[in-house]
C-alpha cells in the first residue's frame, strides 16, 4: 500500500483519451457515409457535432451528425477552428497525414478485411475454405507429437532386449 500525499496527482492516470474536440477525426458508423472519415469542426450541443470530411478527400459533406453515429479515433487534426473553410481544412487534413495514419490503425485494417470478405463470391469463399483446411492439416502434421507411437516402440524394444 502506497500512501499518496495530498495534492500529489502524479499517479492519477486518465483512462479515457478520446475526447470530443475540434479537429478530432471520426468514423461514421451508420447511414449513407458509413465507414468514411470526418473531422469535427464544431460542437452543436451534447448530442450533435458539425463535421466535414473534407468531401473531396473522404466523401463526407459538411453536416450536423449525431454522436451516436460517430466513432472517435485517436487521430486529431491540429489547428481546426470553428466553422473552418473547406480549403483550409483540406490543407490541414493533408498536412496531418490523416489518411496514412488511419490506414495504419487496427480498426482500418479490420474494416478492410471485412469489406474484402463481403465482396467474395461463392467460389472465392470455397477457395478460402480449402486454404484453411490445408493450413490446419499442415499445422497438425508439423505440430503433432507422435507420443503414442514412441512408448509402444520403446516397450517392444525393451522386451526384445530382455530376451
Amino acid at each position: 500500500y502506497q500512501r499518496r500525499v495530498h495534492g500529489d496527482h502524479s499517479q492519477d492516470r486518465m483512462s479515457f483519451k478520446r475526447f470530443v474536440e475540434l479537429g478530432r477525426v471520426c468514423v461514421v458508423n451508420y447511414g449513407a457515409d458509413e465507414g468514411k472519415l470526418c473531422v469535427i469542426i464544431n460542437v452543436i450541443d451534447q448530442s450533435r457535432a458539425y463535421v466535414d470530411g473534407p468531401a473531396t478527400l473522404t466523401g463526407v459533406t459538411r453536416q450536423a451528425i449525431n454522436f451516436k453515429r460517430l466513432s472517435l479515433t485517436d487521430i486529431v487534426v491540429p489547428g481546426v477552428t470553428p466553422g473552418m473553410k473547406l480549403k483550409s481544412l483540406q490543407k490541414k487534413f493533408a498536412d496531418a497525414k490523416v489518411m496514412e495514419k488511419w490506414a495504419a490503425t487496427s480498426e482500418a485494417k479490420k474494416r478492410a478485411r471485412q469489406l474484402a470478405r463481403a465482396s467474395l463470391n461463392d467460389f472465392d469463399r470455397f477457395k478460402v475454405m480449402v486454404a484453411k483446411q490445408s493450413k490446419r492439416q499442415a499445422i497438425g502434421v508439423v505440430g503433432a507429437k507422435p507420443a503414442a507411437a514412441k512408448p509402444a516402440a520403446a516397450g517392444a524394444a525393451a522386451k526384445k532386449a530382455k530376451k
